[in-house]
């Protein structure tokens, strides 16, 4: 038996860029949960190791100050590449005990079993990113797995993952699932298949309609009056779904948002605002981001053909009909923004005036479709500051380095 689990990055992170210069791969949220929240519900009582990028290591120290980072003790590790949706199935075909083997999909990675000499060698190299390589003379078995190779896996995959997040998250919860306040005029469609969290409150007029999916409404998140939930959906914990909004199927929307307009199959990954109107379709905004009073962009082409996005200098056809915004971290929109079919949008932007900008907005940037310059570090710095001591958060020292380093990174 294994007596270690070791979160790992590996070198296609790039292929999750912008959304990952500030976090690890497997901090990436997709259904209820995170990627690495995932790995935590279905090995409860296996010590976590997190490995990570060099840069990215006294930050997620700094969040994790009761895990290991960059470091693994113990004679036998399971290595899960931070990409992969650990899931049941996952669990089944990948064994903990026998032979030390590795688990691909293709030319993926998708987990390892290793003990012995081949485990000191690979505990040598944590301050690098893993590669097939490094697993090669293992015994090797391919196997069916849920992998993320782009932002729009994670929308793709993120109905179905509420859908088993849900049923995980309230397996036992079956006789308790309206704890909040549930206000008369409120209206619950199929209200075995939606949680309301303690503290929750679902205004009058409100309609949460779980019919085709689950809803899951986290501890003390507010539904305003007349606003509209479709399922499957996930409102995570202090977020305000506004009046008058309309989220639609397959969305997340992480802890302390403030969402309203129309929202359909996307991911706000936490302390995000999109409050006013305006569309937001096949998305995924990081964390700190503000959306502009209606700021709208198209997820589909006129043409109905595939998409095509810009991902690290890359043009990559998605193969999908629905690619919308890709959004980083700390990037902001004026009133009555345009974003193109499959626009990507990078770090601590500042985005605004007529017209759509460029498909690809580089980290850093200030200005919109008639031109961009570089937004000054330190005013980037003094906004974020801002914006995060109203959530009651500081950006501390670590923060801040990273923030100088991620800029240096983007030049």
């Amino acid at each position: 038996m294994i007596d270690s689990i070791c979160i790992f990055e590996g070198i296609y992170y790039t292929r999750l860029l912008p959304l990952v210069y500030f976090r690890p791969q497997y901090d990436l949220r997709c259904g209820i949960l995170t990627l690495r929240e995932k790995t935590l519900l279905h090995y409860p009582d296996i010590p976590i190791t997190l490995h990570c990028r060099s840069y990215l290591a006294d930050m997620v120290q700094q969040q994790n100050p009761k895990l290991l980072v960059n470091e693994i003790k113990g004679k036998t590790c399971l290595f899960i590449n931070g990409r992969v949706i650990v899931d049941r199935s996952f669990k089944e075909q990948v064994a903990l005990s026998g032979v030390d083997t590795l688990y691909v999909k293709g030319d993926s990675i998708i987990a390892a079993k290793v003990s012995g000499s081949k485990l000191d060698e690979l505990k040598r190299g944590l301050k690098d990113l893993y590669t097939l390589s490094d697993f090669n003379d293992l015994f090797k078995k391919e196997i069916d797995a849920k992998i993320i190779n782009y932002p729009w896996d994670l929308i793709s995959y993120n109905g179905s993952q509420i859908r088993s997040d849900f049923e995980y998250l309230t397996e036992k919860q079956k006789k308790s699932m309206h704890k909040g306040k549930i206000y008369e005029g409120a209206h619950l469609i199929n209200p075995a298949n939606i949680y309301i969290d303690e503290e929750a409150k679902i205004k009058p007029g409100a309609v949460l309609d779980a019919e085709t999916g689950p809803i899951y409404i986290g501890k003390s998140a507010v539904v305003y009056p007349n606003a509209v939930i479709e399922g499957p959906v996930f409102v995570g914990e202090n977020s305000h779904i506004k009046i008058g909004a309309k989220i639609y199927e397959d969305t997340s929307i992480g802890e302390v948002c403030k969402v309203g307009g129309e929202v359909e199959s996307s991911i706000i990954h936490s302390y995000s605002n999109k409050q006013h109107d305006g569309f937001l379709g096949h998305s995924y905004l990081g964390m700190w981001v503000n959306l502009g009073a209606d700021t709208n962009n198209s997820d589909l082409k006129n043409n109905y053909g595939s998409v095509k996005v810009i991902i690290n200098d890359e043009q990559i056809d998605s193969g999908s009909q629905f690619v919308g915004l890709t959004m980083g971290d700390h990037s902001k929109t004026s009133i009555n923004t345009m974003f193109n079919t499959g626009t990507v949008v990078g770090v601590s932007t500042n985005i605004y005036g007529a017209g759509f900008p460029v498909k690809y907005v580089p980290s850093f940037s200030w200005g919109g479709a008639e031109s961009l310059t570089t937004y000054d570090l330190e005013r980037s710095l003094e906004v974020a500051k801002r914006v995060m001591v109203r959530r009651k958060i500081i950006l501390t020292d670590i923060d801040e380095k990273l923030f100088r380093k991620i800029f240096d990174l983007t030049k």
